[in-house]
């Protein structure tokens, strides 16, 4: 008998270990400035896999998510009330992301497991905090749902089902688009890899959106000093329109 537990110890000291599977990843840019004519930015997110030994049995698959500052809201739903449309019920959210874009090697529904998504808070739903402002509310999740479709039409909730491109189970390319109607702040951009829906390692890393030096100049004086800022509208405005006047006044003569 002491024989055999030698034998059977020796034969699991002999076994190799699962492989410890890490995320290696980079940005194509880790910084976005927002300029008067800012029409949107492509943000290439890559990486690869570090393991300690091969690779475990099972496919792999990768969520990437970018995440923008999180803004408090109000979402309404209008009923016509005596030949009227008004609004008649409201629902609080406490945070839900500005921008919020999932991209993922397949369906979330089919790699990530709901433990997982509720432990990570993945999918768009699960990232919106919910805080409901009174007990008249019949049906909150439907607001949630309806503040999902309205960003969604504005660009600001991307749910790219099969836009992670996974080359051997080691490299891995997205690409991410930020609108122009983002707001200034910091992005968080997480990489997860899984295995039988289960969340194996998780990286994380930041993109910088702030507004350009003289947009930013400009926005705090609007809001700091609006008089001066009128003022000095108004100031640009009458020099561009006398210069205007005077070039015309050149080119007909």
């Amino acid at each position: 008998m002491a024989r055999l537990w030698i034998c059977l110890m020796l034969l699991c000291g002999a076994l190799p270990a699962q492989a410890q599977e890490e995320v290696v990843a980079g940005l194509s840019q880790n910084s976005v400035a927002l300029t008067v004519n800012f029409v949107g930015s492509d943000i290439l997110i890559f990486g690869g896999v570090r393991r300690d030994g091969a690779i475990p049995d099972g496919p792999l698959d990768v969520i990437v998510t970018v995440e923008g500052p999180p803004q408090a809201a109000t979402i309404w739903r209008k009923a016509r009330r005596a030949g009227i449309w008004m609004n008649t019920e409201s629902q609080d959210v406490r945070a839900a992301p500005s921008f919020y874009a999932v991209a993922s090697t397949a369906p979330l529904a089919d790699i990530l497991s709901p433990e997982a998504d509720l432990d990570y808070r993945i999918s768009t739903r699960l990232a919106i905090f919910e805080a409901r402002s009174g007990g008249d509310v019949t049906d909150p999740a439907a607001f949630t749902e309806a503040l999902i479709r309205i960003r969604q039409n504005e660009g600001l909730y991307q749910e790219g089902q099969s836009a992670v491109a996974l080359e051997r189970d080691t490299l891995f390319t997205t690409r991410i688009t930020l609108p122009k109607n983002i707001v200034e702040g910091s992005y968080a951009a997480r990489i997860f890899l899984l295995r039988d829906g289960a969340v194996v390692d998780e990286h994380e890393t930041f993109i910088e959106v702030r507004k350009a030096v003289l947009e930013r100049w400009l926005y705090t004086l609007a809001y700091d000093q609006p008089a001066l800022y009128g003022l000095l509208s108004l100031f640009v405005a009458v020099v561009f329109g006398w210069g205007a006047s005077a070039v015309f006044r050149l080119m007909r003569s």
